[in-house]
């Protein structure tokens, strides 16, 4: 089981599904870093107009040099620009730590997806190994009915049992049989389940040594380890990331400071001399823009961040409850298991016990046939409630795990 456990988690489609996701939170965060460095564009443009246009705008200096002005109605231009934020009310900075928290949380749900698929593929190959043993607790069910009915047929011939018993016999083979291959059945079903599950397929599985002892589990204690769950502190993520919101959405009232640049040049045929001339053009400038009234949009926005950071209070405090829950359910479920498995091992000795006496009472025409096989048929199905019970009780420890996230370090 745990060689199928390190092939799932390593080849399952549902965590590498999970682990495209803490890339794709890895890339965002990364585009958030990379945008307060601004941008290098290359551009270029053409425009033709129906009055002549200079190369370069006119200046005083250059109309009061009497210089020739090269003009154009086909003006081409070429040139880079480089834009960047200098001081966004560190909106960029939030940006770049929520993106942060939100890798971080994906990480974490990483986790969890692990720790399910390891609770899943524990239980299906827990039910395996159990349907298997009904399955060898039911052949020896029918052998024993086959055995019985041989007997029977043999007593008929010779006169000393009734043909109406011989029918009875032969009507609960037939079922025994019937029950068998549904179980056989039920085997391969959830045999494929499991490779489904585990991305592998799944033939002979290696029985497990089980051993029923007395639970002795505190939900208190186990509940003091929630602080340093995943489940727990994706929930304080998704708080700090609220916190962080509130703070990006009051930077807005905060200036905007934004630099550009530009260097390029300008071409056009001189529409005197007929030959194509070049003019260099650069600028750089910084901008600053502080709104003064935006009609309460800012507050707005503020506010849906606050209401979105109570939300994650509340989330918070509903997991913490569920875990409890949780617990109590998963710790009950061993006790409950450890009780049916005592009674079902009570209820066998008794139902073997009955059956042997039984069985001697047949065998010297003190019972009837109808109380033999109800016999045989009590001691099958306890049997089969003893065998179910066991691998319940294992499962009920496998579930406190996946609740604790012990699954990957149990």
């Amino acid at each position: 089981m745990d060689g199928l456990i390190q092939y799932a988690i390593k080849h399952s489609t549902v965590v590498k599904q999970s682990q495209t996701q803490v890339e794709l939170a890895q890339t965002k965060r990364e585009e958030s870093r990379v945008q307060q460095y601004g941008s290098l564009d290359l551009i270029g443009d053409y425009t033709h107009y129906n009055t002549p246009r200079t190369l370069m705008p006119l200046t005083p200096a250059l109309i009061s040099s009497g210089g020739a002005v090269s003009t154009t109605q086909d003006l081409f231009s070429a040139g880079i620009t480089y834009n960047v934020p200098l001081f966004t009310g560190f909106a960029q900075t939030r940006q770049i730590e929520i993106d942060d928290i939100a890798k971080q949380m994906s990480t974490a749900k990483a986790s969890l997806t692990k720790e399910q698929l390891i609770y899943n593929i524990r239980s299906l190959y827990l039910s395996i190994l159990a349907q298997e043993e009904i399955v060898a607790a039911q052949r020896s069910y029918t052998q024993a009915l086959k055995k019985l009915t041989k007997q029977i047929a043999y007593e008929v011939k010779i006169g000393k049992k009734a043909k109406i018993d011989l029918l009875k016999s032969q009507s609960d083979l037939r079922a025994s049989q019937t029950q068998q291959d549904i179980l056989v059945s039920n085997i391969a079903i959830t045999k494929a389940t499991l490779s489904s599950l585990a991305g592998k397929n799944v033939g002979n599985v290696t029985p497990l040594s089980i051993k029923v002892k007395k639970p002795s589990y505190s939900v208190n204690k186990l509940y003091a380890q929630a602080s340093g769950l995943a489940k727990v502190e994706m929930e304080d993520m998704a708080l700090g990331k609220a916190d962080k919101r509130i703070a990006q959405s009051e930077s807005a009232k905060l200036p905007q400071v934004n630099f550009s640049s530009y260097v390029g040049k300008n071409y056009g045929e001189d529409l005197v001399s007929k030959d194509w001339e070049n003019e260099t053009l650069w600028q750089v400038g910084v901008n600053v823009k502080w709104n003064l009234v935006d009609f309460g949009k800012r507050d707005l926005s503020t506010q849906q961040a606050k209401i979105a950071k109570m939300e994650a209070i509340f989330n918070k405090e509903q997991t913490l409850l569920d875990l409890r829950k949780l617990l109590t359910q998963g710790v009950e479920k061993i006790k409950q298991s450890y009780a049916e498995y005592l009674g079902n091992s009570a209820e066998l000795r008794l139902s073997q016990k009955s059956e042997s006496i039984e069985q001697v009472r047949y065998e010297n025409d003190a019972a009837t046939l109808n109380d033999l096989l109800l016999a045989k048929g009590k001691k099958q199905l306890a049997s089969a409630k003893l065998i179910e019970s066991k691998y319940n009780y294992q499962k009920s420890i496998y579930y406190l795990d996946y609740l604790l996230e012990r699954g990957m370090n149990p």
